[in-house]
């Protein structure tokens, strides 16, 4: 057993002062150098229930039970009893004030009040209840305030059909009071209450087989006609349904070499695009995105079969095939976005696209191939 220690009465007093001044019990034993922090709880305590004579008492010297506080004069008895009523007028006004019978939510309500300047037992012996009645009341007041809680989450999810998870749910709580989101996704998950909007999820379009090094590592010169190919896809969302566009373009002039327009993005539309190739050279290069399809199985096999080296952008890094992303850009830019062009048929987009690859090719010049067209640039060339 650890020895006991005593402390001088102008210590504890500062402790209780600290105390109701807001600081943190462990900030006050380090500047007071008290060893437990029941010490301190204790002293506050006492102060608390008027019973700060107790600060005198020797160390292990406890009160006989049922015979009351010793005082040490008539004065500090007479304040011991000021300080008593005061705290019961104190709880009458508060009652008052609300306006309402001692009743449960009452109850507790003061007692959350008046807990920093009078103990539990002093509120609820002033307004005529047990301490096990207030803390039987407490926590039927909590399970009232999570049905009310539950109820109005309810309503929530109802009025915004579904649309919002917990997180949207807690911050629309959150402008009327304090809430916790976890209790929140609890209550929703109980209730099968989640947002019910279809998460967007791309199809698993082809089994993924190999992955190829970055060859090409952004250097998107070439001095000779089908030395460096790039690929890529790119979404057509103005027909009547939704239409991808898979292009292949030759570095050395810019030139669109092959294309297809389709309502699927899966493999057998990327091999469709590379079975349009010429005859190509020795050690081709083509370069595309780590996408399904390009890494599948079906396709690395048709590349490999054609005698092309295949080479892949790191992921996340559509700089690493910015000829392709630049091409699809302009295509968009000087047709549909040019002419506001937001819902037509299939058929005038499969047209429109067709059409502007043969003009992309034919008649659009390029400064960087002295103002001339891909084609034109390649005859001149020749």
């Amino acid at each position: 057993m650890g020895t006991r220690v005593s402390y001088p009465l102008e210590v504890k007093q500062k402790a209780v002062e600290m105390k109701m001044a807001g600081r943190s019990t462990k900030e006050i034993m380090d500047s007071l150098n008290i060893k437990n922090k029941t010490q301190v709880e204790t002293w506050v305590r006492w102060y608390k229930s008027g019973e700060v004579h107790r600060f005198e008492q020797p160390v292990g010297k406890q009160y006989t039970y049922g015979k009351g506080p010793a005082y040490t004069s008539e004065m500090e008895k007479l304040q011991a009893e000021n300080r008593y009523l005061k705290q019961q007028n104190e709880v009458f006004k508060k009652v008052q004030g609300i306006g309402k019978e001692v009743d449960r939510e009452t109850a507790v309500g003061l007692v959350e009040h008046l807990n920093k300047t009078m103990t539990v037992q002093d509120i609820c012996m002033h307004l005529g209840i047990s301490r096990a009645s207030y803390y039987r009341w407490k926590v039927k007041e909590k399970d009232a305030w999570k049905e009310q809680l539950e109820k109005q989450i309810g309503t929530l999810c109802r009025k915004h059909r579904y649309r919002y998870g917990y997180r949207k749910i807690t911050a629309i709580l959150r402008q009327e009071y304090c809430v916790n989101h976890k209790a929140v996704q609890r209550i929703m998950q109980k209730n099968q209450w989640q947002c019910r909007v279809k998460v967007k999820k791309r199809k698993n379009t082809g089994q993924p087989y190999a992955v190829a090094e970055n060859i090409l590592d952004r250097n998107f010169q070439s001095d000779r006609r089908l030395e460096k190919l790039v690929t890529d896809i790119t979404y057509l969302p103005y027909g009547q349904k939704q239409l991808y566009l898979s292009s292949i373009l030759d570095l050395y002039n810019g030139e669109v070499i092959a294309f297809s327009v389709g309502d699927k993005q899966d493999t057998a539309f990327v091999l469709d695009t590379l079975a349009q190739l010429p005859t190509l050279p020795e050690n081709c290069i083509l370069h595309s995105d780590q996408g399904s399809v390009y890494t599948s199985y079906e396709y690395q096999k048709a590349v490999k079969a054609k005698g092309i080296t295949m080479s892949m952008s790191q992921k996340g890094t559509p700089a690493d095939n910015a000829s392709i992303e630049s091409f699809h850009s302009s295509l968009k830019s000087e047709t549909f976005y040019l002419n506001s062009i937001v819902r037509t048929t299939s058929a005038i987009v499969e047209r429109t696209v067709e059409d502007y690859i043969h003009y992309y090719n034919n008649i659009r010049i390029q400064t960087k191939l002295n103002n001339q067209s891909p084609i034109q640039y390649r005859q001149l060339a020749v």
